[in-house]
């Protein structure tokens, strides 16, 4: 038989029961879209981590405190809680390490923030002039702080969005505006752009003042909270990162890294954890929608036996009138692999489909991949293959005697 006679047939066969052809494809459409759903809810999840990771910065280190112990080495008041790092710490890192872009030491904590007839408590950062193009923050009104009204201990301050908005309603006048700080009056100079918030906090919920101002008047000591480092490039990070603690600990006359009085977090090193978890997750989301698939070959399989014993005679007619068993072979595998691709070229479109509406409709970020693609087309090819091995050869094997005297 020519290729075309064998599609001839195929077309004739399925569409002689049209809703059995139809059923059966509904368990390759749902398990191809499912798998293309899920997989692109699992990236679009690490690239919207990964985004809001990158948005506090780019190759970026930061270096905080160690934990606070009790005297004789007893329980830690857990990390973040000694009172380690300086402005000098910081100077010497900008100044002695080769790697560095630029440095933002700072200074936060919670305090609570009020002007005439509002009040909101939020976080108070004192900063540097290098912090918005380390940290990556922008100003929308007005000015940021400046090294030079730091080195004064001006008390002036800039604000987040949300803030300006809690304290001068929303999009209200806050440049030139007064506001008090853990009671202590400042004028405000600025007003960031709106970035929306992240897992490490808003930048929109802040109040930036001059780091000196808040060592003066807020904390009352010389130390600070964080020191973010902004290395080169992505490629020095692992090597920045042992400048920085080589250079703390001879700093601190420490010997034993272990006994550190500081912790360093490498930005490149969360987002690969993040990578690698949102990645295991989009792995068990592919794994559950795939279960369907197996479903429904199993569906094909089923309705290919149910084909093969109704259409027992006309199998023993064409071996009667000379048709070969690869001929029959090749005849109901055809028809098994034609039912999952359409299948899968419907579940492709409607898996699409779906995945663009979630992100449309703002329900979930999606990412839809080529290779998703591409491997549920490969999938429901080789469904096909194997779920209709085994009835195209149970079909070729039958005796044309028997067969042709099947009831």
């Amino acid at each position: 038989m020519k290729v075309e006679d064998f599609f001839e047939e195929t077309l004739i066969a399925l569409s002689s029961n049209r809703v059995r052809s139809g059923l059966t494809m509904l368990g390759i459409v749902i398990g191809i879209s499912s798998v293309i759903v899920m997989v692109a809810i699992g990236q679009g999840a690490q690239s919207s981590i990964q985004s809001s990771i990158e948005s506090i910065g780019s190759n970026l280190v930061q270096v905080m405190p160690g934990a606070k112990r009790s005297f004789g080495g007893g329980v830690s008041s857990g990390r973040g809680t000694a009172q380690s790092l300086t402005l000098d710490d910081a100077d010497e890192i900008a100044a002695n390490i080769e790697f560095v872009n630029a440095v933002a030491p700072e200074v936060s904590s919670r305090y609570q923030v009020t002007t005439k007839g509002a009040n909101t408590n939020t976080s108070v950062v004192g900063v540097t002039e290098a912090y918005p193009n380390v940290r990556n923050v922008s100003v929308e009104l007005g000015v940021f702080i400046s090294d030079q009204q730091s080195k004064s201990l001006a008390k002036v301050a800039v604000v987040g969005s949300a803030v300006r908005d809690d304290l001068f309603g929303e999009n209200g006048e806050a440049v030139g505006k007064i506001i008090r700080i853990n009671g202590i009056q400042f004028t405000v100079v600025g007003v960031t752009e709106e970035k929306g918030g992240s897992g490490f906090g808003s930048q929109d919920d802040m109040v930036y003042i001059p780091i000196s101002t808040a060592q003066k008047y807020l904390t009352g000591n010389e130390y600070i909270t964080t020191i973010s480092v902004q290395g080169v490039d992505s490629d020095s990070m692992t090597e920045l990162q042992d400048s920085i603690t080589n250079l703390l600990l001879e700093r601190h006359n420490i010997s034993d890294v272990s006994l550190a009085d500081f912790n360093i977090l490498n930005q490149a090193d969360i987002v690969e954890t993040a990578s690698s978890v949102t990645g295991t997750f989009t792995t068990l989301l592919a794994a559950v929608a795939g279960i369907s698939l197996f479903v429904g070959g199993i569906g094909i399989m089923n309705m290919m036996l149910t084909s093969i014993t109704e259409r027992t005679k006309e199998i023993g007619l064409r071996k009667a009138i000379g048709a070969k068993r690869s001929e029959i072979n090749t005849q109901f595998l055809m028809e098994a692999v034609v039912l999952t691709l359409v299948g899968g070229v419907v579940g492709i479109i409607l898996g699409v489909c779906v995945s663009f509406m979630l992100s449309i409709f703002g329900v979930i970020q999606t990412s839809i991949s080529i290779p998703s693609i591409v491997l549920a087309f490969v999938v429901s090819v080789v469904i096909g293959i194997i779920f209709g091995y085994y009835p195209a050869k149970r079909a070729a094997s039958l005796d044309p005697i028997i067969a042709l005297r099947y009831e």
